[in-house]
């Protein structure tokens, strides 16, 4: 090999250092898709893999018995503090299901680590409906209809929290940091929850924008 081709190669290897075909980037805003429309590539389902499959650019949670999908992609490396997040969900009647964020991988149960966005318009609870956090901020009324789209917008500063559904603030609020409860605002993933074998709740346009 001549020295033209060895300077060739090292340039080649400086400009595109740290860079892959498959590093996820950001749009204009700052926005980062978590989910592609095609596939659970970069998500990781606990105890029930069946429970969450990808139909028409869909991910669809349930029916099933309580279990979860764990945001496990390239993004952050799957560790978010300060961010927003936002989805588009639609949920059938007595869909149940929710956006843990602040949490981390477990194989079994209801993640013990994080919070809930709450994703419940005509399900059993009456107590946490959509827009609630839960298991500390109820939410009793029924902001959105099943079998229509909204948005699901969350965002977390520090420990400042704030649920919006369709634009409209459901809670504004800050949460511990060392809860009674065991729960905490630290860093985490989010996951996606299917809740019974009655409930199907569909998702799409997944986004996050971190920030500092």
């Amino acid at each position: 090999m001549n020295l033209r081709c060895v300077a060739v190669l090292l340039l080649i290897g400086f400009l595109g250092f740290g860079l892959r075909a498959d590093d996820p980037k950001p749009d204009k805003d700052g926005w980062y898709d978590l989910f592609d429309g095609k596939s659970l590539d970069d998500w990781k389902p606990a105890e029930d893999p069946k429970a969450f499959k990808v139909e028409d650019g869909l991910i669809v949670a349930g029916p099933s018995k309580l279990t979860h999908l764990y945001y496990a992609g390239p993004v952050q490396k799957a560790d978010f503090k300060n961010f927003e997040l936002k989805a588009e969900v639609k949920t059938r009647p007595k869909g149940n299901s929710g956006i843990f964020f602040h949490t981390q991988y477990q194989a079994k149960g209801i993640p013990g680590k994080g919070f809930e966005f709450q994703i419940n318009n005509t399900g059993s609870d009456q107590k946490y409906r959509t827009g609630a956090i839960y298991p500390t901020k109820p939410l009793d009324k029924v902001l959105v209809k099943d079998d229509e789209w909204f948005e699901c917008h969350l965002s977390v500063r520090g420990n400042r929290v704030v649920l919006k559904v369709n634009g409209d603030t459901t809670h504004d609020v800050e949460l511990p940091v060392n809860a009674k409860s065991g729960l905490t605002l630290s860093s985490g993933t989010f996951a996606i929850q299917s809740h019974d074998p009655g409930s199907v709740v569909y998702f799409r346009r997944i986004r996050v924008k971190p920030l500092e």
